[in-house]
């Protein structure tokens, strides 16, 4: 008898942010994100000496759930998000922590994008998303395999989605991802006119 097992599956997490504990006004979030970007001048000065497109708060701002109340509530609802993930992925987590280790703000202007990477020292990684326009960018997966392949042939465009090199999810305004750190994603240019709008974050175990 003839039998093929998968092995070694990679979970993706998304559901709607509101599943879970108090309602975030996405409105309100998203005008949140305007006012931060407007009037951090660390974090714009960060974007324009390394030449990042539109704005981010990652390298400026490492408080946000402790200085706007919006963000504090969609803390406690990330953290809901999150509890639930780690139960799916049967983490033994001891006495320890998984706990929120950063959050930061995106906004990605027409023409913008985010290269390929992992999120080191993280357990889990995110992104809730504030304003997608017509056209914008989905987020991007890699095969965590592909480094491996060496002299395998591409898979056929009509591939099982589980057997495909890259995965792509387009989210909606409101959805929430979660993944284990390691997995490398990008975001590919942003194509709409608006910019793309998300908050993304980390978990550590500690």
């Amino acid at each position: 008898m003839t039998q093929i097992e998968s092995l070694f599956a990679t979970p993706i997490y998304r559901a709607a942010l509101s599943g879970k504990g108090k309602a975030i006004d996405t409105d309100e979030l998203e005008t949140s994100c305007w006012s931060i970007a407007e009037d951090d001048e660390a974090g714009q000065d960060w974007c324009e000496a390394n030449d990042y497109p539109g704005y981010t708060s990652y390298a400026s701002l490492d408080d946000l759930p402790w200085r706007f109340p919006i963000f504090k509530d969609l803390k406690k609802v990330l953290d809901k998000h999150v509890a639930a993930f780690v139960k799916e992925l049967a983490f033994d987590i001891g006495d320890k922590k998984i706990k929120l280790d950063s959050l930061w703000i995106n906004i990605l202007p027409n023409g913008g994008l985010h290269t390929s990477h992992i999120h080191p020292h993280s357990v889990i990684s995110g992104t809730t998303y504030v304003a997608m326009p017509k056209g914008t960018s989905a987020i991007k997966f890699e095969d965590p395999r592909s480094a491996m392949m060496m002299a395998a042939p591409t898979r056929k465009p009509d591939a099982p989605r589980d057997l495909r090199r890259f995965i792509y999810y387009e989210p909606d305004v409101g959805d929430i991802l979660l993944w284990e750190s390691w997995l490398r994603h990008e975001v590919p240019m942003n194509n709409a006119e608006e910019e793309r709008i998300s908050v993304s974050f980390n978990y550590s175990w500690g």
